[in-house]
């Protein structure tokens, strides 16, 4: 689900979202938007991570709780300043709750995938006038992986959101209940099943020779140190980490990361330097004199991509996956007029109001001269059902700020009858000639990539 807006070719010329008035951060060149020139923030990515939730394997379905943080964590308006401007949200950098490793943002990131979270532009008040750029971590199974920070320097995950909220985002100070609630989200984010590994976290028995061969590796003493191994901070037993900071030659202490689906967090190491586990795998041979050979080298990084790997670890950026994603803020949205919640409701029209904008810009108008007019009839049907759905939500937030909830419990049910059948079935009905198809999606951003080339060659 595209978290700051999906673009359309409009904004190529410098227009605002529709509805929402939020400055669109176009990912090709920031020119239009709050944020840095050429900032890239991967929204037009048709493939996004995968989100597992404890409570859906266990119970079948999510909590109110658990919908309200995922809602709030996708919300701009949770942040504040630049970052609430341009659109974003906590799930701008942590998508689907995993990282972001295009994101890319010029005088705050050093590499794709890394952001100063003590750089000026969103917080000049938390500014410590240093260039330190941090990998941005992936939030799966973060209810194991204490202390918090790249550093460890916060024992509370309730106190890292507090901070990353208010101090590093300059927004607002979120209410104990909001809090909870997001709390309770990033909590029931699971790690990906892995079925190379078993009990303990040791490889199966079907394992491959050379991944069994780099497992013995990861568990070998040190030349130099025989109380050490990969395996005495990277507990396998412990969803591979040991809750502690070491000084591993890269620049100060800092918590050791799980290797639990590091397939998918690259990335590597705190300021993101190396891009793969042959690299880091290098780096240790030769900071801790290992002595690896290359076959060695190589074993070791087999049983890295064995130990790291995740079931289904992406899903198809379509249709059918934001309809899931709305339909659970909705019902965050239902609970919320049924209790009487002024606040949680205005931030769910606004949140879920933004989220149909954006999907509605996956079907391109009339302007979009990059697909073929022959589907225009079906995209406009779409985008009708869409726009509809955003006037009943504004309807259901004047209501309910006006005390009237029989009003907006009639609207609400209305929202939700056509979430059922006539909104999906529009967008079914015009798939084949949204940003969802591979060639329609193609085909727009090339358009788009050269109407901002013309636009630059005339300035």
């Amino acid at each position: 689900m595209a978290k700051t807006g999906v673009w359309m070719l409009a904004a190529a010329v410098g227009c605002m979202m529709i509805a929402g008035q939020r400055l669109a951060a176009f990912p090709l060149d920031g020119s239009q938007t709050v944020l840095p020139a050429s900032t890239e923030l991967n929204e037009d990515a048709l493939l996004k991570p995968r989100e597992a939730f404890h409570s859906e394997f266990n119970r079948g379905h999510k909590s109110y709780l658990v919908n309200l943080g995922d809602l709030a964590f996708n919300s701009p308006d949770i942040l504040g300043g630049v970052a609430r401007q341009a659109g974003m949200s906590c799930g701008t950098c942590h998508v689907n709750g995993a990282n972001n490793a295009k994101f890319y943002m010029p005088k705050m990131s050093g590499h794709p995938g890394t952001f100063d979270t003590t750089g000026p532009l969103f917080n000049p008040k938390a500014d410590n006038l240093i260039f330190d750029p941090v990998r941005i971590p992936s939030l799966r199974g973060a209810r194991f992986l204490s202390p918090y920070g790249h550093d460890g320097r916060i024992a509370s995950l309730r106190d890292f959101v507090h901070n990353v909220i208010v101090n590093e985002f300059a927004g607002p100070e979120p209410s104990p209940a909001m809090l909870d609630a997001i709390l309770a989200y990033i909590q029931d984010i699971d790690f990906l099943a892995n079925p190379n590994l078993g009990p303990g976290g040791r490889l199966t028995p079907v394992a491959m020779d050379s991944e069994k061969r780099g497992e013995a590796l990861f568990f070998k003493p040190f030349p130099h140190n025989a109380e050490l191994s990969c395996a005495t901070c990277h507990v396998p037993s412990g969803a591979f980490v040991d809750h502690q900071q070491h000084d591993i030659g890269s620049g100060g202490l800092f918590k050791t990361p799980t290797l639990l689906n590091a397939n998918y967090n690259a990335p590597y190491f705190h300021d993101g330097r190396f891009d793969s586990y042959e690299q880091v795998v290098a780096y240790f041979n030769h900071g801790f004199n290992l002595g690896l050979s290359e076959a060695d080298q190589q074993d070791l990084v087999a049983y890295l991509q064995a130990a790291g790997a995740g079931a289904a670890s992406n899903e198809n950026e379509g249709y059918l996956a934001t309809m899931k994603e709305l339909n659970d803020f909705s019902n965050a949205l239902g609970t919320a007029i049924a209790n009487h919640d002024k606040d949680v409701i205005a931030l769910a029209v606004d949140t879920i109001g933004g989220e149909l904008r954006d999907l509605t810009e996956q079907y391109p108008d009339h302007k979009d001269t990059s697909v073929s007019a022959d589907s225009l009839g079906q995209r406009m049907i779409a985008r009708q059902a869409l726009k509809e759905q955003v006037i009943t939500l504004r309807r259901i937030g004047m209501a309910a700020a006006e005390d009237r909830f029989e009003d907006a419990t009639a609207d609400f049910g209305i929202y939700r009858e056509r979430m059922t059948v006539a909104v999906p079935t529009a967008l079914y009905n015009a798939e084949d000639w949204s940003l969802f198809n591979r060639g329609v999606h193609d085909a727009h951003y090339t358009a788009l990539r050269q109407a901002l080339a013309s636009r630059q060659k005339r300035q």
